[in-house]
């Protein structure tokens, strides 16, 4: 048995990105929250300099870091500067926060297949910061579209196909 691992990203409005993941293969939790920003506390009216991002929890050997970034840039763009769909701003951004080393080197591996499938209009302005922390988002924002399933997302899947 395998120990679980944590992968922290971020892709615009967290909760379209939550509800795709946690129907993947190997993910067993999600949790919405605020990463790489300025304040301690955040809230989603005081998060100045945070990405709504998502905390994934996986098994390991059921899944890889690799194939959670690959089906990250398969259901957001990640070539829009500070915006996903209608939301703009820094908080909306495309960013993997890496853990360590293996991860940021994963993560530019990842980013060059990317680029170089040539699936997108242009490249991928995804940043690559280092994890500090996870501020949870409030209740409220957690399981959102399992409770209102008609509820905004500008996320979905835009390639069926594994760019790895």
């Amino acid at each position: 048995m395998s120990t679980y691992k944590k992968a922290y990203i971020a892709g615009g409005c967290f909760w379209g990105m939550e509800d795709l993941f946690r129907k993947q293969k190997g993910i067993t939790d999600t949790e919405v929250g605020y990463l790489g920003g300025e304040n301690d506390n955040p809230t989603y009216k005081n998060h100045p300099g945070h990405a709504e991002g998502i905390e994934i929890t996986y098994n390991p050997d059921e899944t890889s870091f690799k194939h959670i970034l690959d089906y990250f840039f398969r259901i957001h763009n990640p070539t829009t500067m500070d915006r996903q769909g209608n939301d703009l701003g820094s908080s909306y951004r495309s960013t993997i926060f890496f853990q360590n080393e293996e991860e940021k080197q994963a993560s530019e591996d990842v980013i060059k297949i990317v680029n170089d499938s040539n699936k997108w209009e242009a490249d991928a302005v995804t940043t690559l910061e280092p994890f500090t922390k996870f501020w949870p988002a409030e209740p409220e924002h957690q399981d959102y579209l399992e409770r209102k399933p008609d509820g905004y997302t500008c996320h979905f899947e835009r390639f069926s196909k594994s760019f790895l």
